[in-house]
This record gives structure tokens, sequence and C-alpha cells, in this order.
């Protein structure tokens, strides 16, 4: 059955066409879940760690707290997306993501902070889940499905204006008020941007290439299982790179890193969708599992500030493309619900990157820095590519 996306006709004026206002909405509201309300905890780390006092466990907790808010978000966002008032489910999804930042300036309590990041988990699972099947919808029946993926070079945007905040310094509440004003801003705009439009209804068939992914459950199965490893080992070089940073000797901000991740972030969403395009998803996104299990393997090494920015790039130039190419290969393996589809993706990913900072934390609290952490991490990258082999 095919979508009949209702949307209104934007003004004459208005240079902005219903496509386009929906992968900019798409992309800034990723920029402001994800590149800031996610990983801003990232760069902020040491400063909170120091500021507090708090153990390597404790700050992967406070990381793990909110990967479990964003597992029961992916666990409910797709009720949200299938009712009547997906509108409404987007207004409080954003206005939640740019809250609990603005409340970081407010909390500095363990247990605040734990239930702070659950709120945040929360509320950037909803906007993956619900902004992305409804981009799919819409694109889909306008005819432009290949531009689908474009919207995750938002998370390196919004890292990127995340490290151009913290450059100003101050106090970890004064960083997190700007951080909170900011991701407020994108938000705002990207609620504008959505006004004029009205949600696709109708869930419709998604055309897709038979040889490239067997609708199959097996296949699916491997798909969610390899993205659950992915999530695990992702989660602990994106949580912990900055803490590693700080430890090195150098005469490098350690947030620089950070900056490496968030540059080769954005071009990279153009480059692995060219190889999927040239060779299939699935090839496109073992290649970026093992690229990233070699950037985390890498933090195994005696490290110096060429080799962590080396890692960095391949973290950066992998994870968010890694997270497109997922989406897009069990959307071909079977298209008929993409927002349960992308729910049950985003949980397995949800379930990795909940235990892999506990498990991190932990290791490094007993060994004394993050090598087995890390050795950990890119084994769970190696074994998710090898999972999607399986899957061709």
């Amino acid at each position: 059955m095919s979508c009949q996306i209702c949307a209104d006709n934007p003004p004459a004026e208005d240079l902005l066409s219903p496509t386009l206002r929906w992968i900019l909405s798409a992309t800034l509201t990723l920029a402001a879940a994800f590149g800031i309300g996610r990983f801003a905890y990232t760069p902020l780390l040491p400063d909170m760690a120091a500021a507090w006092g708090w153990t390597f466990a404790q700050a992967g907790d406070v990381a793990s707290a909110n990967f479990l808010g964003y597992m029961v978000g992916a666990a409910f966002a797709p009720t949200a997306a299938d009712s009547r008032f997906i509108r409404l489910w987007i207004a409080l999804s954003l206005m939640m993501t740019a809250l609990s930042v603005v409340l970081g300036a407010y909390v500095d309590s363990y247990s605040a902070w734990l239930g702070l990041r659950f709120v945040s988990g929360v509320a950037s699972a909803y906007c993956l889940v619900i902004l992305t099947s409804q981009l799919i919808l819409a694109l889909e029946d306008a005819g432009n499905s290949h531009l689908g993926n474009n919207h995750f070079v938002g998370v390196g945007i919004g890292i990127l204006l995340c490290m151009f905040t913290l450059w100003f310094g101050g106090s970890v509440a004064e960083q997190w008020a700007r951080l909170g004003t900011v991701a407020a801003l994108l938000c705002l705009f990207a609620w504008w941007l959505l006004m004029p439009l009205k949600i696709p209804v109708t869930v419709m068939q998604v055309s897709h290439r038979e040889d490239e992914v067997k609708a199959s459950q097996p296949v699916i199965w491997a798909l969610v299982s390899g993205y659950g490893l992915f999530g695990y080992g992702y989660v602990i070089g994106a949580t912990f790179v900055v803490a590693i940073a700080a430890d090195l000797s150098t005469q490098f901000s350690p947030g620089w890193v950070w900056v490496v991740v968030g540059t080769t972030l954005v071009p990279s969403i153009f480059l692995w969708q060219w190889l999927a395009n040239r060779w299939s998803s699935l090839t496109a996104l073992r290649l970026a599992y093992l690229v990233e299990a070699i950037g985390l393997g890498m933090l195994t090494l005696p490290m110096s500030t060429i080799g962590l920015f080396l890692s960095c790039a391949c973290l950066g130039g992998t994870f968010a493309a890694i997270t497109a190419l997922g989406l897009q290969a069990v959307r071909v393996a079977a298209p008929q619900q993409p927002a349960r589809l992308i729910s049950a993706m985003t949980f397995a990913f949800a379930v990795g990157q909940l235990l892999g900072p506990v498990v991190a934390g932990r290791l490094a609290d007993i060994f004394g820095d993050f090598a087995w952490a890390s050795a950990s991490a890119a084994t769970a990258l190696f074994v998710a590519a090898l999972m999607v082999r399986r899957a061709a």
C-alpha cells in the first residue's frame, strides 16, 4: 500500500520543500539528542569526575543510566510512532531532550545524575525511532529514499557544536548551561521545520533490492545481534576516550580527541553510503565494523598523540555510519514495519551500550587503565563483523 504523505503545501515564498524540511528537522534532532544530549558527557567526564570525586566505576554507571533509558525508550517508542499522536510525541521528545541538558547545570549529586541521564536516554531513543521512521515514510513517498541516511550527519554536527561550546571553559555547571541553551535552540528549530508538515499515517511497503538481503528471520537476528555487539564495543571508546587522552602528557587538550571524532563523523556518512551503493549495505557494514575494531584495538597499545588521534578517526569515521547502515540493512531485510525494526535494532544496541560502561569502568578500576576494556570492545566489533558475514 502506498503511503499518502499528508503534508501541507508550503507557502510560495517558502524555499524549503517538504523533503528538505524533514531531513533538516531530523538532522537537528539528532544533533541535539545525540551530538549534545548523549555525547556531551564524554568530553565533560574528566571535569565531572574531578569535581565530584567519581571513580571509573561510578562514571561508567552514570553513562549506563543513559543507556538504560535508551533501552527503555527503544522498547516503547514504536507504540508512539504508530499512534495518532505522533506530533505530540515528537514535541515531548524534543522538550525532554533540551530539558535533560539544561538540568545538567543544576545537578551535582551522583544519584541525581543517574536519574537525569536515564531521562536523557529515553528522550534520545524516542527522537531516533520516531523521527527516523517518519522520515523513511516521507522520503519513500516523495521518491527520495536514497536520502534516508543523510540525517545521521546531525550527530557529528552536534558533537562539533558541543566542543565549540565547551571551548569557552568555566565550571561544570556553566558548561552544561551553555550546552542546554544550544540544545534548546536546535530542538526549537527542528520543531519549527516540522510545523507546516503533517505526518505520514500509513505504513508502506518499502522497495528493496532482493539480491542485497534475504528477508529471513536468521538474517534479521544476525543483524540485530551484531548491532548489539556494536553497541557494547563502540560505547567503551565513545565514553572513555577523552579520559584516556587525559592520562597522556601532551600539548593538546584532551577534548581535541572528541573534535577529531566529530570532524571525521560528518563526511563518513556519505563515504560509507557511497560504498554501500557501490557494493552492498552488508559489505559496507562488515568493513565498517572491522575498521572500528582496529581503532578500538589501537587503544590497547602504548599510546601516543598520533596513535590516539588515529584511533579517534576510526571511531568517528564509522560509528554513525554503522548506525545508518545497520538500520538500512534490516529495513531491506523486512521493510513492512520500519518503526518496529528500528526499535529492535535500537533496543539491541541499547543493551550492548548499557553493559559497555559498566564492564569497562570496573576493568579500568581493577587494572588501572583501559587496555583490557578496549580489548573487549575490539573483540565485540570483530565478532559483529563475523555475524554480518554469515548474514550475507
